[in-house]
């Protein structure tokens, strides 16, 4: 028997960072105006820097979008785990080039100035989006430095937006610091603000009713501390753990409980902020006998649903 309505096949906190999925809190849509405001003016670098979790990478999808609707030729590239001199190669692949131009076997530095150069004479930007700034090969540092220091007009149209950790800027070399138009330092969400990612995720998968509590979603809040990557996977471990117990909406003690299985040796904030607001068990406390069998697998029942539906 066929049901009445299709399900929507939009699953909700997939983790992915396409644009779709992009939730505009006020540190990010602060973060994309200077971004913009970056290209307006013809600025040429712009360095984000966030702790790990905080949302870097996702923002520059987005910011990649909006620049490109903005007219600039854009350019995303994650520098993690590329060797020296790789990067050039791994741009110009993404930029769209002619057969010609990209089957020219002159050195990859000559063909993206060349292509710069082009953007600049139709009045274009070249925007190039680099992600990790600080975990890519050494040459890519001079390189950037070049991009946003050379004094040539091919090089008038060109913006860098780069990522960073929060604690490794300080690594960074300090020309590089001083040839920075825009830092922009993302702030972790507050408790409204997830409040806010969590319905405007309902809303976007289409959900018949709101998938946290008011309670869950500021338990959820204060374990995370507010950092998107750790948002969306308490979120959706949360739900998982819901509908083992065959609930349609995660309250305060599923968030807790699936946050113990996601950060076992956390301690998470439940020392100085009770979470638990709704106690796990309220039924009588018995003093009769014990039982003939006794389960030794003390984990709760819906942790236990979570390890069966996430292996």
């Amino acid at each position: 028997m066929h049901p009445d309505t299709t399900p929507s096949p939009l699953r909700p906190f997939d983790g992915t960072l396409s644009p779709a999925t992009f939730h505009c809190a006020p540190p990010q849509e602060e973060a994309l105006a200077r971004l913009e405001w970056l290209h307006d003016h013809r600025q040429r670098f712009g360095l984000v820097t966030a702790v790990t979790g905080g949302g870097k990478s996702h923002l520059l999808a987005a910011a990649a979008r909006r620049l490109a609707g903005a007219g600039a030729e854009v350019a995303v590239l994650s520098l993690v785990g590329l060797d020296p001199g790789e990067w050039i190669d791994l741009v110009l692949e993404r930029l769209p080039l002619d057969p010609a131009s990209r089957a020219d076997p002159g050195r990859p530095w000559a063909k993206l100035e060349a292509r710069m150069r082009e953007n600049m004479l139709m009045e274009r930007t070249t925007a190039l989006l680099l992600d990790d700034l600080d975990r890519g090969p050494a040459d890519v540092i001079a390189g950037v430095s070049r991009l946003v220091g050379a004094v040539e007009p091919r090089f008038a149209r060109v913006i860098v937006v780069a990522t960073a950790s929060t604690p490794a800027v300080a690594l960074l070399p300090p020309q590089l610091h001083t040839q920075v138009a825009v830092r922009i330092d993302l702030a972790p969400w507050s408790e409204a603000e997830v409040a806010g990612f969590l319905a405007w995720e309902a809303d976007r998968v289409a959900a018949p009713a709101a998938l946290f509590t008011p309670a869950a979603a500021g338990a959820l809040a204060r374990f995370t501390g507010g950092l998107p990557r750790d948002v969306v996977r308490l979120a959706r471990l949360s739900l998982a753990a819901a509908a083992g117990a065959g609930l349609t909406t995660a309250d305060p003690a599923i968030v807790e409980q699936a946050w113990c299985e996601l950060f076992p040796a956390a301690p998470g904030p439940a020392a100085t902020v009770p979470i638990s607001t709704v106690p796990l068990s309220t039924g009588p406390i018995s003093t009769g006998p014990l039982p003939e069998t006794i389960d030794h697998d003390h984990t709760p029942a819906t942790v236990r649903s979570v390890r069966r539906l996430w292996g």
